[in-house]
């Protein structure tokens, strides 16, 4: 019920400072300051928005961000180093894990352990827009490090 409670107020919160940005086409990472303070950056063609970090949590506990997968960009399989949960916002997303498929639609979750491999493709011709919560951080500093 409490991590129920905690994911509720921070799919909030990333609602309501949702905003979308920059774009790119190849798989450099290039950074744009939102007028919130919180940073922004762009892996490939993907835009994150960093919500919670270290810096603003005060804190290791977890990482939050706001993810948008643009649709027909070519899907990279990755692992992840801790726990990722993906909370999908709007848009269709396979969530792919360890080879086997998990369509998720707005209002659905997916869950990535350490060291699975995971590849995010998007379904159709929108968008796909997700809040994404690491934990503990640090997920951060591997995918993006300080500029």
């Amino acid at each position: 019920m409490r991590i129920r409670l905690v994911t509720l107020a921070l799919v909030g919160l990333a609602l309501v400072t949702w905003r979308a940005d920059a774009q790119t086409t190849d798989n450099t990472v290039t950074y744009k300051q939102a007028t919130s303070g919180v940073r922004d950056f762009m892996i490939g063609a993907t835009s994150v928005k960093v919500l919670i970090d270290s810096a603003t949590l005060g804190g290791k506990e977890l990482e939050l961000a706001h993810l948008t997968f643009p649709p027909g960009g070519a899907p990279r399989a990755h692992v992840h180093g801790h726990v990722e949960v993906l909370y999908v916002l709007s848009g269709e997303l396979d969530h792919v894990v360890n080879g086997v498929s998990h369509p998720l639609k707005p209002g659905m979750a997916g869950i990535v352990r350490p060291g699975d491999q995971v590849t995010h493709r998007v379904l159709g011709a929108d968008s796909v827009r997700v809040l994404v919560i690491w934990a503990p951080g640090s997920e951060l500093a591997r995918i993006a490090p300080p500029r």
